[in-house]
Parts: C-alpha cells; structure tokens; sequence
C-alpha cells in the first residue's frame, strides 16, 4: 500500500516551514515600481497596475481579520469537495492586501466582520488516489 501523500491544492501558494519553529506562509508579490500587492504570487512578470517588470516574492502575514464573508449552505457543482455548510470570504492582511479564503475552526454563523484570524494549512479533500488535497484556509486566532 502506497502512503498517502500531501498536495496543495495549487503549487506555490505558500511556503513549507524551514524549522519546526516556523510556520508556513502565504506567498505574495509586490511591484517595485507602485507598491501593490498581489496574493497569489504573480506567475508572469508583470504589474496589474502600473505595468511594471519590476515584482518581487514575499512572504505575507499569517494572521489579519475578516474582511467579508458568506455562509454556502449548498455544495457547488463542480470544484469544492469540501463538507457543506462552510464560509467563504475574505481576510485583510496588515499588509492592507485582502485574500479569498475559506475559513474553519468554528461554526460558520460565528464568524464576524473584524474578527481576528490566522492561517493555517489543511485537508480540504481527498483526491481519486486517497491522497489528501491541501489548501490555505484562516481561523480564529483563539482556535487551537
């Protein structure tokens, strides 16, 4: 029997500890030229913005508050694999960029606009071969 494995949902979207002592985080760019932020890091070169060449990798804050959110009650289609209901939203970074997320660690109707959270790596479904699918997901910062 082949041992389950870990794949993220999307390579690159954050980066693997390099100690037990750290934690992952989130992988961003941001332009040289105007500022701006972009969450998921930039695939080619080139700014939304400004039109700039000039972006660099950074790492972003793992903890931020809920910007906005929405309670799905009904399973999509198609993608999500996930159990139902769940909440979908976004986080504000202090980094003032705003990230899409899904968010765990409490009962969906607990949620609030401004409440604190942090990011954290989970299951978010098995794939055809048993593997577990992992994904980004943010949490109250008082979960454990």
């Amino acid at each position: 029997m082949e041992e389950k494995k870990r794949i993220p949902v999307r390579e690159g979207l954050w980066a693997e500890a390099a100690s037990t002592s750290e934690e992952q985080q989130l992988i961003g760019s941001r332009c040289l030229s105007c500022e701006e932020l972009f969450f998921p890091k930039k695939d080619i070169a080139l700014c939304g913005y400004c039109q700039s060449t000039e972006l660099e990798e950074v790492r972003l804050s793992r903890a931020g508050k809920v910007y906005s959110y929405s309670v799905v009650a009904q399973r999509p289609p198609i993608y999500y694999k996930g159990e139902v209901p769940y909440a979908l939203g976004f986080v504000e970074l202090p980094e003032g960029i705003r990230i899409e997320t899904l968010f765990t660690g409490c009962d969906p109707d607990s949620l609030h606009v401004g409440m604190d959270v942090e990011m954290v790596i989970e299951k978010l479904h098995e794939d055809e071969d048993g593997n577990d699918v992992m994904a980004y997901k943010f949490r109250p910062s008082n979960a454990e």
